[in-house]
């Protein structure tokens, strides 16, 4: 039997990036796939291509910032799949700017959508996870979050906060048998990544000591692991899946 038999798992900003390799390797295990995102187009695109795979998968259009709009889409997961076993917590954004220079929206912007939004979606799947008893939840945080980065006092400040409400959550959340655990990824190859000068990814590749920047797929296994039984007494850990750039 796969890692993943017949668990319903929602990924948030699962349209693109390390949120849609997650869904292809959490189907590849057996999952079945609730897909949120804004971005509709990619979203539907994804859901095709996991369908066509074999892989269960719906598509919702889920701004996470909008606590009623998560309300909403939790209530359609248990509709269309009966139960949510899996929430990981992907979406994110960048507004990168020295402190200096930052503006008031840029950095509420990405508080609202790194931090609150985590909250929002949390907050609309947890009744159920409490009430079947049973539960995994993941969280999108950085090494940014661990160590900081310069031009981005905002990103840094969620991802660290997401460390505290994942081992907050796994105090309180025990006893009703969910796990939360937080994922704290290095440089990993994505659309982003991909529009930067060479000299900067080189850079990136320099000061990782597997000398590579990561893959969507190497974030994607992590998420999957800890989804998994295999991860069942496994619950307030921030895993760094890095090449060991922190060390």
């Amino acid at each position: 039997m796969q890692r993943l038999q017949d668990r319903v798992i929602i990924i948030t900003g699962g349209a693109r990036g390390i949120g849609k390799a997650t869904a292809l390797k959490c189907g590849t295990e057996g999952a079945k796939l609730a897909i949120w995102d804004i971005d509709e187009a990619a979203g539907r695109e994804l859901v095709e291509t996991l369908s066509n795979a074999g892989f269960p998968a719906r598509f919702y259009a889920v701004n996470t910032v909008n606590p009623e709009a998560c309300l909403k889409a939790a209530a359609a997961v248990i509709t269309d799949f009966g139960r949510i076993d899996v929430l990981i917590n992907n979406a994110g954004i960048t507004r990168d700017s020295s402190f200096k220079k930052m503006t008031h929206q840029q950095w509420q912007q990405v508080i609202d959508v790194n931090l609150t939004g985590v909250f929002n979606c949390t907050k609309a799947v947890y009744p159920y996870m409490a009430e079947a008893n049973y539960g995994r939840i993941m969280n999108a945080s950085s090494v940014v979050g661990l160590y900081g980065n310069f031009g981005q006092s905002n990103y840094a400040a969620t991802k660290a906060g997401l460390i505290g409400m994942t081992k907050t959550w796994a105090r309180e959340f025990g006893k009703y048998g969910i796990t939360v655990n937080a994922v704290a990824p290095g440089f990993i190859a994505t659309e982003m990544t991909e529009a930067m000068p060479e000299a900067v990814l080189a850079g990136m590749q320099d000061k990782t000591p597997l000398r590579r920047l990561g893959q969507p797929e190497d974030i994607a296994n992590a998420y999957a692991f800890l989804a998994s039984e295999e991860a069942s007494f496994i619950t307030g850990t921030c895993l760094s899946v890095d090449g060991g750039l922190i060390l």
